[in-house]
């Protein structure tokens, strides 16, 4: 049977406090986003299922899955965090953009991180080639991510990750321009499961060379978060995908700094405070 999936957004950053932010490279979770940690942490009932725990390896998502998890890993000494280079965020701005693997790997000897990057290979935060900020090369990316986890022996497992990726990754695009760029919120995790239905195009209509992986979400899940019936199904996702991706370009939220550049779309709202 393949894994069932929670998916989890990262806790909030520095870059999440203002527009500006966006210039810091790779920051930090602030204090808050370190006090929404602990309380995923302590909200989560699943602690004791989950046998693998994943990351996109920017900072925030790293530090975030660490402490939201904290007791996976004290229950199982000998785990790490795997670091997937596949699950990073989509846009080339300078906080979605990964450290050096040099740089990271000091930072989490020092910190005597249990963290494996054996994934995570020289020009993985360029933002060129499978990780330029296109649609396709996302929806390529995210796909890769969802059968690399799919082929995975465990059971239950996390993956922590973005706002915006999250919606490629799922592929569910319903409320996803609710905020700025996302429909999720910090800290907030949703359960999936892979489909019996072996999907061989994507939301585009494209053919692909094999499975597609897709993911659906449990009622359960949904429910958690005050939706009614089952995920919206792949046809209504092809359209949910189109309004979504527009979506963000009329909030100023294209992929490329270049795009963004171009557009000059005012500023959106904050949220409570909070730019998501």
């Amino acid at each position: 049977m393949p894994p069932i999936i929670h998916c989890v957004r990262h806790a909030q950053g520095e870059h999440n406090l203002c527009v500006a932010n966006h210039v810091i490279p790779d920051p930090l979770l602030t204090d808050l986003g370190n006090e929404q940690c602990r309380k995923l942490r302590d909200s989560f009932p699943r602690h004791t299922q989950v046998d693998l725990v994943t990351a996109s390896p920017l900072r925030r998502t790293i530090y975030t899955a660490l402490q939201s998890f904290e007791p996976v890993f004290q229950s199982h000494p000998d785990m790490k965090l795997i670091a997937l280079p596949d699950a990073q965020e989509t846009s080339d701005v300078a906080c979605d953009t990964g450290s050096d693997p040099e740089v990271l790997r000091k930072e989490m000897e020092e910190k005597n991180v249990p963290i494996d990057l054996g994934l995570v290979h020289d020009g993985w935060n360029n933002k060129q080639g499978k990780y330029a900020p296109t649609h396709k090369a996302i929806k390529e990316r995210a796909r890769a991510a969802r059968r690399w986890l799919k082929a995975r022996p465990e059971k239950e497992i996390v993956i922590v990750t973005h706002g915006g990726f999250l919606h490629y990754f799922t592929e569910d695009w319903e409320d996803s321009s609710q905020y700025q760029g996302t429909g999720w919120v910090n800290t907030e995790y949703r359960t999936y499961e892979f489909t019996k239905e072996v999907h061989t195009d994507d939301l585009e209509g494209y053919e692909l060379d094999g499975d597609n992986a897709s993911l659906v979400e449990t009622i359960e899940s949904r429910e958690r978060r005050g939706k009614s019936g089952p995920m919206p199904d792949r046809e209504q996702q092809k359209t949910l995908y189109k309004k979504g991706t527009q979506g963000w370009d009329d909030q100023g939220l294209q992929l490329s700094i270049a795009e963004r550049e171009a557009a000059k779309v005012p500023e959106g709202t904050e949220v409570d405070g909070v730019r998501v």
